[in-house]
């Protein structure tokens, strides 16, 4: 099983001038140590479910563009981009440019969105969630032709490119894996098993984890492809570094429904970038095996 490491924490000792330093020191850490993936979060407040919104948030590419300069073999993405954060050319353009500035370590993740609180203070448009769905399935539909040749036309009920020009393209190809976060099982996983590369599936317990692959599976059936070409991952809150091997036990379990890859974040951390190093000595190895 692989390791990613997330990062949605940005209220350390030191203010403002110690967030770039550490998250610089726990991004570095987390690629030598031999982690595949990190990961910010796309908000402009912090989650109130981690901190008040008044805590530090980053803009999340602009953190990856920062993250990408400083790394070497890491793959970057956000978990996840909201749908409604940015024009889905643009959105498809920045992505791209990642991914060539990075030499192709670009992750696409994306989804419906869902903090209505940072959308009204900013005074973005928060569209009704069955629009917000159909949003969503547009954008992957235009990101993919974006980072194809086909620079035509794109047409659809929410979104009307007249060129679909994207230069450089993506060193990745056909472009950066799509990850579509978020476990629902009529919309969120249907999207999943006909555009997505991964998936990012909430992990209360196993049977959950186990229950939800399977109604991906079936999706998959449906729109006719092989669920073996989607990568399942999960977002555990477990304490990799508390109970090491409670954590390894649970993992195996993961694994043996399909799991390839887990998450672990760096919340309650009072120090991310020894965390990370310490993640990737003593939980790394051991996961690598399972």
């Amino acid at each position: 099983m692989k390791l990613a490491i997330h990062y949605p924490n940005f209220s350390f000792p030191g203010g403002n001038t110690a967030i770039a330093p550490l998250l610089a020191a726990t991004a570095r850490a987390a690629d030598e140590g031999g982690a595949t993936t990190f990961t910010l979060m796309d908000h402009w407040f912090q989650m109130e479910t981690v901190a008040p919104a008044t805590e530090p948030m980053l803009e999340g590419y602009t953190g990856l563009g920062f993250l990408a300069g400083i790394t070497r073999r890491i793959k970057l993405g956000l978990l996840v981009t909201g749908v409604t954060y940015r024009h889905p050319g643009l959105l498809a353009k920045t992505v791209a440019t990642l991914d060539v500035l990075s030499e192709g370590r670009a992750m696409f993740g994306v989804g419906a969105a869902w903090y209505e609180k940072e959308h009204h203070a900013l005074g973005v448009p928060f569209p009704p969630l069955a629009e917000r769905f159909e949003r969503l399935e547009e954008t992957v539909r235009i990101s993919r032709q974006m980072f194809s040749d086909d620079d035509g036309p794109f047409e659809g009920r929410h979104y009307r490119l007249a060129e679909t020009l994207c230069v450089p393209r993506p060193i990745q190809q056909p472009g950066p894996p799509v990850m579509i976060g978020g476990s629902g099982e009529k919309k969120t996983l249907r999207l999943v098993a006909q555009y997505g590369d991964l998936c990012n599936l909430f992990a209360p317990d196993v049977e959950t984890v186990a229950h939800k692959i399977e109604v991906l599976n079936q999706h998959c059936a449906d729109v006719g492809r092989d669920p073996a070409e989607i990568e399942k991952t999960i977002i555990t809150g477990l304490d990799a570094l508390g109970d090491t091997d409670t954590f390894l036990r649970t993992m195996e379990q993961y694994a043996k429904i399909g799991v390839e890859q887990v998450w672990v974040g760096n919340r309650g951390v009072d120090d991310p970038p020894s965390w990370a190093t310490e993640v990737c000595e003593r939980v790394l190895p051991r996961l690598r095996d399972i």
